[in-house]
């Protein structure tokens, strides 16, 4: 894999690792209630999805190695474009379950 597709992936996986600080010893009622901390872990999953988008740009194999590839990417598309029906509940349950998962993806494929 070429060197700026990595730097790219680095960049979703800082991206997780900022989630999972954000939400660690939080709620889902925590995050529900907080303005701030919704809005800190949305601009995180829209970097991790122009990350990944870019990098399959820069290097095709990157999209066989990242499993809902295209869903995270598409998942980014709504959040931007669709900032007034954000459904803050899926995002919560996405950042606990789906982020871990895709950090530990992406640290493989970086080693």
């Amino acid at each position: 894999m070429n060197a700026e597709a990595c730097e790219r992936l680095g960049h979703a996986l800082e991206a997780c690792e900022a989630i999972a600080q954000f939400t660690t010893g939080k709620t889902r009622d925590n995050y529900l209630a907080d303005a701030l901390l919704r809005s800190a872990v949305e601009r995180q999953f829209e970097i991790i999805g122009e990350a990944l988008n870019r990098a399959t740009q820069l290097d095709e194999t990157v999209d066989a190695q990242i499993p809902e590839l295209r869903r995270i990417v598409g998942m980014r598309n709504r959040i931007i474009h669709g900032y007034d029906s954000v459904d803050d509940e899926l995002l919560w349950s996405v950042a606990k379950t789906n982020v871990p998962a895709l950090a530990v993806n992406l640290r493989a494929i970086l080693d």
